[in-house]
């Protein structure tokens, strides 16, 4: 049980230690900023092999673990290099994904299984990992997994993106209903169109602005405004909210 002891108006996260997975890039990279300027801790695992680098812009207080979160052992290895440096790990950020688009007659047996195991299986692994890390430590922690919009809609040619998002969201759900005795809370946030430089790529031009047509609030989300979500998830002042799915969509799936 996570008990009441008052909500903290600044939202504060400082002296937290955060393992922040897909760290190098995109909304993991803007997240591990966002937490370093709260004045956490931050562990970055990725596979960019100038992680190290990208630990050191970010500045102090920030590491490095280098690797593929697909293997089985990775998660232990990310939990005890933060531990090493910080003394424990009070969060979670599941951000490390891809996206294969084809059609639901014609995508492959390999672009599904990536999508699944990256997506999918090694969120759950890892989380599973700092989940039993938490309890048996007895720490306090929270857990954010990154969903998406099309883990609640149909979109065209996301088959594989839909069903491993939409197990995230399950999955939360069941972390949050298990894990909640112990004083750990598990969420999931999941955006819209999102402008990190992949998401510029995709989108930027026609097809982008007639998507943007379709959305209330008629823009995309900027990697910030899904950071700033994340780090209100992991204070004191969402100390009630857990197994949430956060849509951060512009008012998309409302429609």
């Amino acid at each position: 049980m996570l008990p009441y002891d008052g909500v903290d108006l600044d939202y504060s996260l400082q002296g937290k230690t955060a393992i922040i997975t897909g760290g190098a890039a995109g909304i993991g990279h803007a997240t591990a900023e966002f937490f370093h300027k709260k004045g956490v801790n931050v562990v970055l695992a990725d596979l960019n092999p100038k992680l190290d680098e990208v630990a050191k812009e970010i500045g102090e207080n920030t590491i490095g673990v280098v690797g593929n979160v697909c293997d089985v052992d990775y998660p232990t290895k990310v939990i005890s290099e933060a531990v090493a440096a910080f003394d424990k790990v009070d969060i979670l950020v599941n951000c490390a994904g891809i996206v294969a688009l084809d059609n639901a007659e014609t995508i492959s047996a390999d672009a599904w299984n990536r999508t699944i195991n990256i997506n999918l299986s090694a969120c759950f692994f890892m989380a599973q990992a700092v989940g039993k890390y938490m309890i048996d430590n007895h720490v306090n922690g929270s857990i954010v997994n990154m969903a998406s919009q099309a883990g609640v809609i149909a979109l065209d040619k996301h088959v594989a993106y839909c069903a491993a998002k939409g197990g995230i969201i399950a999955m939360t759900k069941v972390m949050a209903k298990e894990w909640g005795t112990y004083g750990i809370r598990v969420n999931a946030v999941a955006p819209t169109v999102v402008l990190t430089a992949l998401g510029h790529k995709a989108w930027d031009g026609p097809v982008g602005d007639a998507f943007k047509k379709t959305i209330p609030a008629e823009r995309f989300a900027e990697p910030e405004e899904i950071a700033s979500v994340i780090a209100f998830l992991c204070s004191k002042g969402a100390g009630m909210i857990t197994g949430h799915n956060l849509l951060v969509d512009g008012g998309f799936t409302i429609q």
